[in-house]
């Protein structure tokens, strides 16, 4: 049977061959049933199911589940998919010698999944009539700043100047600076987060004594 850990700080799932193993790390709850993650889940924020959902290889990202119970069978079906010999963490990235993702069948995406709208058909528009004359298209005006840039003096950008800084930032100083809930700031740093989405920067994490720090390299 597989033993699973979940760590409370940055909700990453990591599998282990025995319960004792699992156990051997601290801040951490672990389970290796679904009745066993049900449990755990009855005491977490609905929000937190829906970052662990979010953060899982292949998931279908979602911004809330219909109920607990549905959040939970979803979870665990996921994570069988993780092998032992991988010991994926969800919410970080996979070193470059890790196997291929895992990716979720379409039987485990969420119901409040948004569809994706089909595209138009890959047809030509017919010339206009030789009599008419086309105006000449403008150019379209170029945008001041780089679109995956965040705006000075915004939220994002000091979180960014925060992780860049040497031995970066823990979770706690950017909740505190930004007066931001802890899963909201743990989603924004996650490999799903806005952080790597529209921009493109990379968050990585290490234990620093009792503390985990954040980081942005270059």
């Amino acid at each position: 049977m597989k033993n699973f850990k979940i760590e409370n700080e940055t909700n990453n799932i990591t599998v282990h061959a025995s319960a004792k193993e699992a156990e051997a790390f601290p801040d951490c709850e672990r389970f290796g049933t679904e009745a066993a993650l049900a449990k755990l889940a009855a005491n977490w924020p609905a929000a937190r199911l829906v970052e662990i959902w979010n953060s899982l290889p292949g998931a279908t990202p979602v911004n809330k589940f219909k109920d607990r119970a549905t959040a939970v069978s979803r979870i665990w079906k996921a994570i069988q998919s993780l092998g032992l010999a991988e010991a994926v963490a969800v919410g970080e990235s996979a070193p470059e010698t890790a196997q291929p993702e895992a990716v979720i069948p379409e039987s485990l995406a969420p119901d409040t999944a948004t569809p994706v709208a089909p595209q138009a058909p890959d047809v030509a528009p017919e010339p206009a009539p030789a009599k008419t004359k086309t105006p000449r298209a403008k150019k379209a005006p170029q945008s001041a700043t780089n679109p995956g840039t965040p705006r000075d003096g915004s939220k994002t950008s000091q979180v960014i100047a925060m992780l860049k800084r040497e031995g970066g930032s823990t979770l706690e100083e950017i909740v505190t600076a930004m007066g931001w809930l802890k899963h909201t700031t743990r989603a924004m740093l996650s490999a799903g987060g806005s952080l790597r989405k529209k921009h493109g920067l990379i968050v990585t994490s290490e234990k620093v004594g009792d503390q985990r720090r954040y980081s942005i390299k270059g």
